[in-house]
Order: structure tokens, then C-alpha cells, then sequence
């Protein structure tokens, strides 16, 4: 895939841009290697004052960063300014609350004095995705930072000008000594790097095959990964639940930037008793997004990121249809200049089907009934996905057991999944393994180091 900005409202080609050659990655993998060795020895409050401008250049400049992520991407540009702003929030936890997270512990044990210490590893390579092309960067670069590494980011092709100005913004917050750089690479030259000794480990956010790839070959490596993988959310609606706003906040969970998130809700399941009161009341909200050019204010939904993304999902949904599922709103692309496609309800999706265990990463979703608790909780784990899961009930009893029984890394009790840096983010199964955000993050990447002195 070329590295270059396709505008998805318009199939336009607007920039493109040359990989990097061998000997300019030499280059930036020894200067990151060099900023290691000075950037672990700076002190806590000197990362964090730098963490913290980098907050204030995200919030400034907010509205240039937004139609930076639109056109690349095509997510609505009020979603793009809300991420530019979610990351400085990150940015400011991690200034705020690193040197506390990996503060020296003491452990009473026979020993005179014994303590646990959190020291960073060296240089990390982050592989990061299109769909939040600023917020899943920061969510990784902030605590890598704040621990002492340093990072390598191999940003995806369709998203350079975003990688280009996340550098710019750490580089004129103070991290300007190749502590963070972006490697502009093909992903056949993701190995390259990956290899190098000077590499010690890598984080992934994105598909199974591609976090199947970097995890197995950095395995051989003997080096520690992080993989945050794809996603078919449950969102379960039991009796107890009010049904009009459970609809209400189902198609926005769907849709949230255009249907391409991992932890959109992707798979509803209903208790029969209120799923014809659900369904109608989903299947009017889906209907009445407004999909269109993303700069507009009105539009819900803006393009797909890529083409082939829209005949990917073209195809999933002709294939369900092919295996008797039924079309309740949507279900074709939209014949217009980009990447556009109706917000779609599919119901009765057979379990036969291989479209019933497949991610949807676009604005369609699948109606399903649940007998009862027990029926909702088996359909909820019937996936080789675990990442998040909303569940809506008043009931302490059902909640017990949704919290306690689906197989996720997460669980919203009536509210939809969103990732908070205070919180641990990520998955179980084929979802990924590791944790981002929180102190669990930030811990991710540090040698946690056991000293013990008589």
C-alpha cells in the first residue's frame, strides 16, 4: 500500500510520500538509541512539564490537527477536534500521575530492605491504525514517554500527514532529541525494524494477521508486545432497562466513527420480551443518521476509510443476506464520489453463517433475541473476540453475573464502551493481550525490577 493521503470523501490523492531508505532508518534507529541513553536519566517533573505542552499544543491547535485526521480518514470533523482533545486529557493523566505509578515499592520480607523498581526497557515500536489515528498514538507515546522509553512509530500508510504532525507536536513540546519519531516505512519494512537489537519491544493496534505477524516475529526475537486486536462487541438490553435510550445510545455505540471502531457494539442482543419495542426503535435511529461529507456539522456519518474497506463490507453483508439473514434498514454502499455506505440492521443472521463470528468494521449491525440471562451471556461469549462489552439493566442480580461471566476485557453497565486513560484498555481471546492506559499501561513497558538487600 503507497503511503499517501486519500481523501475518502472524494477517492482524491492529495499527497503522497517516499518510504524511508535503509540507510535513513539506520539513521533514526541509532538516534533513538542515542535519546534513550539521555532521555531515562531525565527526571519526572522535566517529562511532564514537556507531557504538558503537548496537551496545550493538542488543545490550540485542535481545529488543525481535526482536519488533519478528517481528510485522511474521513472521520466527522467534531469527532476529530474531540480526539485531539481526548489526547491532550491523556497527555495530562500521564504528566499528572507517572512518577506516582512507578514510584518504588516497598515489600516487608526477611530482608533488611526489599522493593519493587519500574525502570524503562529502551526503544519501543508502536504499529498503530487509521481510525483514531491521534488518540491511539498518544495513548501509547504519553506513558512511553513519561516511563523514560523512547518510540519508533510506524503509523498506517493511508494516515502519514497524521504521523508527520504527531511528531511535530511532541518535537516542539520538548521531545525534540528523538525520543518519539515516525518512521514513514511500507509494512514489508516493519521487520527491518522489528529486528534491529536496538528495538526492544513493540505495541500493536490493529488487525488479527498484522498482530499475529509482529507478535510471532518478535517472539523469535525474545521481545515483549502488546496487541490490541479487533472486536464484535456485545450490547445486551434486558427488561429492566429503559428501551428508548438503550436504542438511542445502541446506534451511537454502532456508528461511532463511521462504524470503524474495535470497541463499537457491533452485536445486540435482546431480550425477546422488549425486542420488537428495541428493534423498532434501533432501526428508526439508524435510519435517520445523516451520512454525508465529514467537514459538514451535520453529518453523523462521514466515508469509509478506503475503498476496500467499503467492498469489504459490501461483501460481509451481500454474504449474510446469501445465508438468510434480512435487511431491516441500509445494507448497500451509497453511489456517490467516496467511500460511503448505508447504516445498516441485520437480523436473523444464522450462526452457520461465517459472517455471525466476523468483525464489522463499518456502520452495520445484528440483531439478536436472548431468551434469558443465561441465553444472553452464551451469545455474548460465542465469539473469538473479547474486548469490550455494554450491558443495560437495573438489576443487581444480572449485572452480578454480566460483570462477573462475559468473556471481555471490559464490561459498561447501561452506558456505552469508551476507553478513559484512568482505566485499563484491552482484550482477551483473539482481541489481543496487554493492557494500555492506566497504571497497567504504563507498566507495560518498564523492567520491573526486584531488589532485595540484606
Amino acid at each position: 500500500m503507497a503511503i499517501a493521503t486519500l481523501n475518502p470523501a472524494t477517492g482524491e490523492t492529495l499527497r503522497s510520500f517516499q518510504p524511508l531508505s535503509s540507510e535513513e532508518i539506520e539513521t533514526k534507529l541509532q538516534r533513538a538509541a542515542d535519546a534513550f541513553r539521555a532521555h531515562r536519566r531525565t527526571s519526572f517533573a522535566d517529562r511532564a512539564a514537556r507531557m504538558h505542552k503537548a496537551a496545550e499544543i493538542l488543545e490550540s491547535e485542535k481545529d488543525r490537527f481535526a482536519r488533519i485526521m478528517t481528510t485522511e480518514m474521513g472521520k466527522t470533523l467534531k469527532s476529530a477536534g474531540d480526539e485531539a482533545l481526548k489526547c491532550a486529557l491523556g497527555c495530562r493523566y500521564y504528566a499528572d500521575n507517572a512518577e506516582a505509578a512507578l514510584a518504588d515499592e516497598t515489600i516487608a520480607t526477611n530482608a533488611g530492605k526489599s522493593f519493587v523498581r519500574y525502570q524503562p526497557l529502551g526503544v519501543v515500536l508502536a504499529v498503530m491504525p487509521w481510525n483514531f489515528p491521534f488518540w491511539q498514538v498518544f495513548r501509547f507515546a504519553a506513558p512511553a514517554l513519561m516511563a523514560g522509553n523512547v518510540g519508533l512509530l510506524k503509523h498506517s500508510s493511508n494516515v502519514p500527514q497524521c504521523a508527520l504532525a504527531i511528531e511535530e507536536i511532541l518535537c516542539r513540546a520538548g521531545f525534540a532529541n528523538g525520543e518519539f519519531q515516525t518512521l514513514l516505512i511500507e509494512s514489508k519494512q516493519v521487520a527491518r525494524v522489528l529486528d534491529d537489537p536496538r528495538v526492544v519491544a513493540a505495541t500493536l493496534t490493529g488487525s488479527e494477521p498484522a498482530g499475529s505477524q509482529v507478535a510471532s516475529q518478535a517472539g523469535k526475537q525474545i521481545k515483549k508486545t502488546v496487541l490490541e486486536l479487533g472486536g464484535s462487541d456485545p450490547f445486551i438490553v434486558m427488561p429492566s432497562a429503559n428501551v428508548q435510550d438503550a436504542a438511542q445510545t445502541a446506534a451511537k455505540a454502532r456508528c461511532i466513527n463511521n462504524g470503524q471502531s474495535c470497541i463499537a457494539a457491533k452485536r445486540f442482543i435482546v431480550h425477546q420480551s422488549i425486542y420488537a419495542d428495541f428493534e423498532r426503535h434501533f432501526v428508526e435511529g439508524m435510519r435517520t443518521l445523516g451520512v454525508g461529507d465529514p467537514m459538514e456539522p451535520a453529518t453523523d456519518i462521514g466515508p469509509l476509510a478506503t475503498s476496500q474497506i467499503l467492498t469489504e463490507l459490501d461483501e460481509q453483508v451481500r454474504a449474510a443476506v446469501a445465508d438468510g439473514a434480512r435487511i431491516l434498514t441500509g445494507g448497500a454502499r451509497i453511489h456517490r464520489p467516496g467511500n460511503y455506505y448505508e447504516p445498516t440492521v441485520l437480523a436473523d443472521v444464522p450462526k452457520s453463517s461465517p459472517v455471525y463470528y466476523q468483525e464489522f468494521f463499518g456502520p452495520v449491525a445484528m440483531l439478536f433475541r436472548a431468551r434469558d440471562v443465561d441465553h444472553a451471556i452464551e451469545l455474548a461469549n460465542d465469539s473469538d473476540f473479547g474486548l469490550g462489552a455494554s450491558v443495560w439493566t437495573t438489576d443487581g442480580r444480572e449485572i452480578a453475573r454480566f460483570t462477573d461471566e462475559i468473556e471481555s476485557g471490559q464490561v459498561f453497565v447501561n452506558s456505552m464502551v469508551v476507553s478513559d486513560p484512568r482505566l485499563p484498555f484491552g482484550g482477551v481471546k483473539r482481541s489481543g493481550y496487554g493492557r494500555e492506559l492506566s497504571t497497567f499501561g504504563i507498566r507495560e513497558f518498564v523492567n520491573i525490577k526486584t531488589v532485595w538487600i540484606k
